[in-house]
């Protein structure tokens, strides 16, 4: 298994040409976050999470997290790396300034989630939950309640969690029975069971700030009846002291196939009482909106997860195909054996998962700069287009991704062969650690769910066709580029109009009858995906052109990037093709099956 090295020049390729770094820097909030300062914090991040994180990934997936007794002790080295996380201000890089936070753009957290979730993801999960708490605070919360725990959240002193899943209750949230009974001194007493809570106990930082989805008395049912709560581990004193410990107890934690070093606990809420103390958020109903606040960014966050396995898998399969000498490769001498990257399958498997993480890279990075531009442009106008394209392609970005992450660390176990099925090698992990993100944030079936119910219908299916329409207007650059690009032209233009029909058959038959488009969701998804790929590899192939035009860059590099922008296109966009298919068949033969002889 390779050193994991973090990919600091296609991080950097990305957010200079494909997302725009510079253009958000020119915003007031983000003036000190210019390109050359954000470089010098990526090198830094990317040596900490090389020399502190990543050496963590294989003993921690050996040693796992242990529950005793109702605590939790996370695998060896845990602690110590978390510390120095902390001591480092890395958690708080895209929060607000007033709180410790070091105000860049999400897009640049973005970057630093990819380089932490490839060293160890199940590291990762403590830092990146408690920042989706944080943004939900940060949003709802009253201003007593975001001085109370924002600075320590911030700063990583306090981690954070999100507690909506119960045994009845799982994707169909609105099925929790978790009870919220208002005390007499304004607080509530909250009572009830949740499950698969990341990180829900542990030994790495002194309070633990759980945001716990309840119901009131009275609340109407389903998710118009959820209100949400502070819940912390240890009371707050009004000094901002800790207190006493709260009524929560961790009773089990689970035992998993993957990400086995990240504690999925089982919380107990009341077990000794009247019921753990809780402080409301917001107004009582409105739990389920103030949790979508967050959405968007917990969803891009699992996406960033599925690319950051994919790379891990990725250097250690190309690391070991680079040394692994089997067979001899056509025009090799007679009698000598030749490293396995010689042969054209493991050629071919290298840069399919080397062109899928890019293309996943400049998705994701592309997503989190309108994120960017929705929160913070000074134009009402500009700030609402980019919130639609954000919310477009959110769903892609987590299912696409994450599907894919699947994808690609089963293919380095490929290159490994029969070395791969073993557990030594160590790249098993990855594949094991790579199931679970789809299933993450609502699962990869219900993105596809909120792609063809919820976003392709926003503005009466105008903003999808603007993003049709953004695709296409590469063709006259591409066109302009020469017999060089000329494929990829081709193939992307193919492609987006196989994803446009695909798009007007689920408009259409959607509306006549929801079960047309549901049944066609995944694999739309999965089209949408393929060719939004394909759209972020053209920008690579014409940006790394021009700019070994210039004379500017490594060329060899640049020369990589147009290759592999050029093999996606002629190996993965065909894929459109196949699955407009797939998605316009419509729902008669997922029913024409009885249950019981399936």
């Amino acid at each position: 298994m390779a050193d994991y090295s973090a990919p600091l020049r296609d991080i950097e390729f990305a957010l200079e040409h494909l997302a725009d770094l510079e253009s958000l820097s020119g915003y007031e909030a983000f003036a000190h976050a210019e390109p050359s300062m954000v470089r010098g914090v990526l090198d830094e991040a990317g040596r900490f999470m090389n020399e502190v994180i990543a050496p963590l990934n294989r003993t921690s997936d050996l040693e796992g997290s242990v529950w005793h007794d109702g605590d939790v002790t996370t695998p060896t080295g845990f602690k110590e790396a978390y510390t120095r996380y902390v001591e480092a201000g890395w958690g708080g890089v895209p929060f607000d300034p007033a709180y410790g936070g070091g105000g860049f753009p999400w897009l640049v957290a973005i970057a630093l989630q990819e380089m932490l979730s490839s060293a160890c993801m199940s590291f990762s999960m403590a830092p990146l939950l408690t920042q989706g708490a944080i943004d939900m605070l940060a949003h709802h919360a009253d201003e007593t309640q975001r001085e109370t725990y924002l600075p320590k959240m911030v700063l990583g002193e306090w981690t954070g969690t999100m507690n909506l899943t119960e045994p009845e209750a799982g994707s169909d949230v609105g099925a929790l029975r978790t009870k919220a009974v208002p005390a007499d001194d304004g607080s509530w007493r909250i009572t009830g069971t949740k499950i698969f809570i990341s990180f829900g106990e542990h030994d790495l930082a002194e309070n633990i700030v759980h945001l716990v989805l309840a119901r009131t008395p009275d609340a109407p049912p389903g998710t118009k009846g959820i209100s949400c709560f502070i819940v912390p581990k240890f009371l707050v004193n009004d000094d901002g002291s800790l207190g006493e410990r709260n009524d929560v107890t961790c009773t089990s934690i689970e035992h998993k196939m993957g990400i086995k070093a990240s504690p999925t606990c089982v919380l107990s809420y009341g077990d000794r009482g009247e019921g753990a103390v809780g402080y409301l958020i917001g107004e009582e109903n409105r739990g389920m909106r103030y949790m979508f606040t967050m959405m968007n960014n917990a969803r891009l966050s699992v996406g960033v997860e599925g690319l950051a396995l994919a790379e891990r898998a990725y250097q250690d399969a190309l690391a070991y195909a680079q040394e692994r000498r089997q067979g001899r490769a056509i025009g090799a001498p007679a009698g000598e054996s030749s490293f396995i990257i010689e042969h054209p399958d493991v050629r071919r498997m290298l840069l399919t998962m080397k062109s899928s993480i890019e293309a996943m890279r400049g998705l994701i990075y592309v997503t989190a700069e309108a994120l960017d531009r929705a929160a913070n442009d000074p134009d009402e106008a500009v700030r609402e287009r980019n919130q639609e394209l954000t919310d477009l392609l959110i769903p892609i970005a987590k299912g696409w991704s994450t599907d894919l992450g699947v994808e690609v660390t089963s293919t380095a176990i490929q290159v490994y062969g029969g070395m791969g099925y073993v557990e030594e090698s160590g790249v098993a992990q990855h594949f094991r650690d790579a199931r679970i993100p789809p299933i993450y944030e609502g699962t990869n079936g219900i993105q596809g769910m909120d792609l063809v119910g919820r976003k392709l219908p926003m503005r009466a299916g105008g903003v999808m066709a603007d993003f049709i329409a953004g695709m296409r207007a590469l063709d006259d650059a591409l066109a302009d580029a020469g017999e060089d690009l000329a494929s990829i032209r081709t193939n992307l233009h193919q492609a987006v109009d196989a994803l446009e029909d695909a798009t007007n058959w689920i408009l259409t038959h959607g509306l006549e009858d929801p079960n047309q488009a549901l049944a066609g969701a995944t694999p739309y998804l999965r089209l949408f995906g393929v060719v939004a790929g394909g759209w972020v590899m053209a920008r690579q192939a014409l940006a790394a052109t021009e700019r070994a035009a210039s004379g500017e860059g490594d060329a060899d590099f640049l020369v990589a990037k147009v290759a592999t922008a050029r093999f996606y296109a002629e190996n993965t966009l065909p894929q459109a093709l196949g699955l407009v298919a797939p998605v316009t068949s419509g729902a008669a033969g997922l029913f024409a099956i009885e249950p019981k002889y399936l």
